[in-house]
């Protein structure tokens, strides 16, 4: 019954179809939209207007805010339409990435929990529409997210007008799982209430002015997860590396075998890290983090997680249909809140998170370059691996010691691009081995990294780079400038970082 979605008869008015709420949408505006990974995010209406442009044949161009990356429905066909001008914060679609990288969009990269905050401050300019995914309406106007809250919250709040889609495949028992809370802007800012991660501070909507509503699709377009890959030798490897070292802190009397609160970056990787956790001794663990996949989603199922908090559910299309069949299991062991309440700083750093993330290269000194390949190609991101490194109780980045079937090495000399500095980088974690950061002077973190996570095909590349380094004027952290980088000019030149 579309009444138990809609529940204020005069919003019934606003029924159209996803054509004609497309027709809202002019060139140069700014559009605002639900979405947190490939989950809660609208399909129907930017399927229609990509539609709606080939149609016309017109060539409009539409700034895409989202709070993090979405599924194809919306990020690939409007890059594919060639329909979006700037793009931001987060993205990991392959047509989108090729439109960033080849320079037919402008990509703006950020940490997930600034969007909303500079939105709010005006920082990113006016919000004109925002597009939310929904599975049901109040009878006060209030929006019901779906999968996902990300953004959204402030997207409708800064827009002039609201487009809402009612996704049927979405269950109503997501009602409750929510929990909107949207801090004021300075100097009106309070303390974020949150001391326990399973508190809940807001209303389980999204508040909305009823007469910002201005369409509403109904659909039944199902999230586009994507499948995670299975969890093969490397990453069993590195799963085991982490659990060994948190044993090693539970033993040092740094953490209990509780431990604190865990928040793990999105992925493959991540997944499998994670899923490590099952077989492990630690028991009663509790999640503050931004995505909820398949391996979270077992923790809970085990007993192992009793807890967990995030902005996103997203797992693979096994999982999302298992969360939807037993989603009454989870209803009261997940809470979904604003990405700018789960990223908070001020949250994450009261609550101790232990922040687990996926690095794509990590330097000698400890530097981490998560989102550009060689330097210049935009993989997706930051995402949230910023908001929490800098904050954690332990920052954690994993990452396989050589990629490319071993032709790239993940340590190398000096990072191509720098996304986490080595002041906020403490552990760093590949099958290889862990090195711990905390206490090392710069030269001391260098043989840590490479003695500990370098693959041996690499291993004494890096110390004949370390050791000459060493003899150069200046000691506290050596580099040879004109050598620093040439291991990625050698794979760009020769499609390897080995030497002849």
């Amino acid at each position: 019954m579309i009444s138990n979605r809609i529940r204020n008869k005069k919003l019934l008015d606003k029924v159209c179809t996803a054509k004609e709420a497309a027709m809202l949408i002019k060139d140069g505006m700014t559009i605002g939209t639900s979405g947190f990974t490939p989950s809660g995010y609208p399909k129907a209406v930017p399927l229609a207007l990509a539609e709606l442009a080939k149609e016309r044949n017109e060539k409009i161009k539409i700034n895409l805010y989202t709070g993090a990356s979405v599924g194809d429905e919306l990020d690939g066909v409007l890059a594919r339409a060639g329909l979006i001008s700037k793009r931001l914060p987060y993205q990991t679609n392959e047509s989108l990435r090729e439109s960033t990288n080849n320079g037919c969009c402008e990509f703006l990269d950020m940490h997930l929990s600034h969007v909303p905050h500079y939105a709010k401050l005006g920082f990113l300019g006016k919000i004109d529409i925002a597009i939310v995914e929904a599975v049901a309406i109040t009878k006060d106007g209030n929006i019901i997210p779906s999968t996902s809250v990300g953004a959204a919250p402030t997207y409708v709040q800064m827009a002039d007008k609201v487009i809402v889609e009612i996704n049927t495949s979405q269950p109503l028992e997501l009602e409750g799982m929510a929990d909107i809370y949207i801090p004021e802007k300075p100097p009106y800012t309070r303390p974020i209430p949150i001391v326990m991660p399973n508190d809940r501070i807001g209303t389980e909507y999204i508040p909305c002015d009823i007469d910002k509503i201005a369409a509403i699709v109904i659909t039944d377009i199902e999230d586009n997860v994507r499948p995670l890959a299975p969890i093969d030798e490397i990453s069993q490897k590195i799963s085991e590396n982490l659990i060994n070292f948190l044993k090693s802190e539970v033993k040092n009397g740094r953490l209990t075998k509780e431990l604190l609160p865990l928040q793990s970056g999105v992925g493959s990787v991540a997944n499998a890290v994670l899923a490590g956790l099952e077989k492990s001794d630690f028991e009663n663990l509790v999640c503050y983090t931004e995505v909820i996949q398949d391996s979270m989603l077992e923790l809970l199922d085990s007993g192992k997680v009793l807890f967990a908090s995030g902005t996103s559910i997203t797992p693979s299309a096994e999982g999302l249909k298992k969360f939807k069949e037993n989603i009454n299991f989870y209803r009261d062991k997940i809470i979904l809140r604003p990405q700018e309440i789960s990223n908070h700083p001020e949250i994450i750093r009261r609550l101790g998170v232990i922040a687990i993330n996926t690095a794509i290269e990590v330097d000698i000194y400890g530097n981490v370059n998560s989102t550009n390949i060689m330097g210049s190609r935009m993989m997706n991101g930051i995402g949230g691996s910023g908001d929490f490194t800098r904050n954690a109780y332990i920052s954690i980045f994993t990452t396989p010691s050589t990629a490319k079937n071993g032709e790239i090495s993940s340590i190398v000399p000096m990072v191509s691009h720098h996304d986490h500095t080595e002041h906020d980088v403490m552990v760093i974690i590949t099958e290889q081995g862990v090195a711990d950061l905390r206490g090392l002077s710069p030269k001391e973190r260098a043989k840590a990294i490479i003695d500990n996570c370098a693959h041996p095909d690499f291993r004494p590349m890096l110390l004949d780079y370390f050791n000459r380094a060493k003899e150069g004027k200046y000691k506290h952290t050596p580099h040879i400038l004109n050598e620093a980088l040439s291991w990625h000019d050698r794979f760009i030149r020769k499609g390897t970082m080995k030497i002849d």
